[in-house]
């Protein structure tokens, strides 16, 4: 059956566009892309359902620029052709990334712009002004473009793709997208991709899609158990620090790891807290910029980083606001103003589309609140050909939660299952005293200035506010020498782990690092320790080269 499989070079491509296939490395189609690409080539609108890492974005990225390179040879104006509507900022950036490493090589021909980010209208305005080819963005940003007159899609677009279908809604995205349908042309081509098929997907697909083909690729929307392990752990909130800090400490878990929390808050209390062991971690959050949140999976991506603490807001936050009566919308916008006061940002997500790579764990800190929720969380590893390993801590009152995933996840396939995790909590409670003393340390003020610190240390490195701070030279000094009132105490002596507190069935499998013991000073054989005492003066030694004959005795 492998033999009978669609290769990249039987699908008609461009010779430019498989070359920089070849340079990404891919040597053969996914599912998802052998199926979708060449019913895309045939001008047939898509519904695909393929889990998260499967390659759905390529599915359409390649058939958008086989289409625009077919086109370029008979019309020659410089057009929009393409909008790719994404839920999330973190996801934009990414979907231009790989469509500019497929055009490697027809760059000149075809040019792609991401205006999703929150740069000025005024900003991007120029770049749109030239007709990109492609344009990708969040459904609220090219409306506000198209409102400024900025970019015209009614009279020259030819495809539009949908990227995460299934989180746009829930991202509050309805309203936007509606208004958005008023702007376009009577025909095009249609893709929406998506991991799951809910109720906001179909309400789509009768919005935007005509005659679709549906592709339901892949029976689970995780990939299967062989691949992927999934495990969870039933316990409470302290045993939460508890289990986390042996795990990380101990090296239980090995490789790259994303742990994700419900709010901003623990975000941070959980990084002050691993901090007082001496893990390091960075923290991703809708508070911070989208380039410092770019940057810091580029990062991560790299190597620099092996922990992420990444907060899971927009699943907790009104997931069903589309469907809000008048009065309910009222409080929405107070409750959106407030949120904008705080400076989160609505169009944040880790958990959704982001392209973590190498992700060897995933760590459910706080349970995932929707079974998408879930999915998407889970999906950031056992990505293309990788293993992976989830695991889920719960609460006794999260229970019903997971009984949910686990029905939603058996009735796809029913090796997806939650295996519980062997953790015997009476090895590990020696660390107890640690992790509440710990735990004391990282106060609610603590938390408050390491939010506080974040947000300071954007500003001194903001662009924007360079000048300002030219011009005012003490309003920067003060920033600078501002110092946290309450810092979270870091003792010293817990940075390293008593042998004698390592269970005894564990210490095969923890990190030799630990038990590294220092080197003793030699002794020689008169059991004198050797030291450097006047090693580099000249001459000789008087110690070593005195000599005592003694008084020779008469005979």
């Amino acid at each position: 059956m492998a033999t009978d499989k669609l290769q990249f070079h039987e699908m008609g491509l461009d010779d430019r566009l498989l070359k920089a296939i070849a340079d990404l490395g891919w040597a053969e189609p996914t599912l998802i892309q052998e199926k979708a690409i060449p019913l895309a080539l045939e001008g047939k609108d898509l519904l695909a359902r393929a889990r998260t890492g499967s390659g759905k974005t390529a599915a359409y990225a390649v058939p958008v620029i086989q289409r625009l390179l077919t086109s370029k040879q008979i019309v020659r104006e410089q057009e929009v052709r393409a909008l790719i509507l994404v839920p999330t900022k973190e996801l934009g950036q990414q979907v231009q990334t790989m469509i500019r490493q497929l055009t490697t090589y027809c760059s000149r021909d075809i040019r792609v712009a991401d205006i999703s980010g929150k740069t000025d209208l005024s900003a991007q305005r120029p770049i749109l002004m030239e007709r990109p080819d492609v344009v990708v963005g969040t459904p609220s940003r090219v409306l506000l473009h198209i409102s400024a007159q900025n970019i015209l899609l009614h009279s020259c677009l030819e495809m539009l793709v949908i990227d995460e279908a299934d989180l746009l809604f829930s991202f509050g995205f309805e309203a936007d997208l509606k208004n958005l349908m008023c702007h376009l042309p009577k025909i095009y081509q249609a893709f929406l991709m998506s991991a799951t098929l809910n109720d906001d997907v179909q309400a789509l697909k009768e919005l935007v899609l005509h005659n679709p083909v549906t592709l339901r690729l892949q029976g689970s929307c995780l990939p299967e158990s062989s691949k992927l392990q999934q495990y969870s752990v039933k316990c409470e909130e302290e045993d939460k620090f508890l289990i986390i800090y042996t795990l990380l400490k101990l090296g239980l878990v090995r490789g790259k790891s994303l742990i994700f929390v419900g709010t901003l808050d623990r975000c941070y209390r959980l990084k002050l807290f691993l901090e007082q062991f001496s893990i390091p971690a960075c923290v991703l959050n809708s508070e911070l910029p989208i380039h410092s949140r770019c940057h810091i999976i580029s990062q991560f991506n790299q190597g620099f980083y092996d922990y992420i603490i990444a907060t899971d807001e927009q699943g907790l936050e009104n997931p069903a606001s589309g469907s809000q009566s008048t009065e309910g919308k009222g409080k929405k916008k107070k409750k959106n103003s407030a949120k904008s006061r705080t400076g989160k940002d609505k169009e944040y997500g880790v958990s959704r589309g982001v392209d973590f790579q190498n992700v060897a764990n995933v760590i459910n800190f706080d349970f995932p609140t929707s079974v998408e929720s879930y999915i998407h969380r889970v999906g950031r590893t056992a990505r293309a050909d990788n293993h992976g390993t989830a695991l889920t801590f719960v609460s006794h009152s999260e229970l019903p939660l997971l009984e949910e995933v686990e029905n939603a996840l058996m009735g796809d396939n029913a090796d997806c299952v939650l295996k519980p995790y062997g953790f015997k909590m009476e090895e590990i409670e020696g660390f107890r005293y640690r992790c509440r003393d710990a735990m004391r340390s990282v106060t609610k003020q603590a938390v408050k200035e390491a939010r506080l610190k974040e947000i300071k240390q954007e500003l001194l490195n903001s662009e924007k506010l360079k000048t300002y701070f030219e011009d005012n030279p003490r309003d920067l000094q003060l920033l600078r020498h501002d110092k946290d009132l309450h810092p979270a105490i870091i003792k010293p002596h817990m940075r390293n782990v008593p042998e004698y507190l390592i269970p005894t069935t564990m210490k095969s499998m923890v990190n030799p690092l630990l038990r590294k013991k220092k080197k003793k000073p030699k002794l020689n054989p008169k059991g004198v320790v050797k030291t450097a005492f006047k090693k580099n003066i000249r001459g000789k030694n008087p110690l070593k080269s005195f000599r005592y004959t003694g008084k020779k005795s008469k005979s």
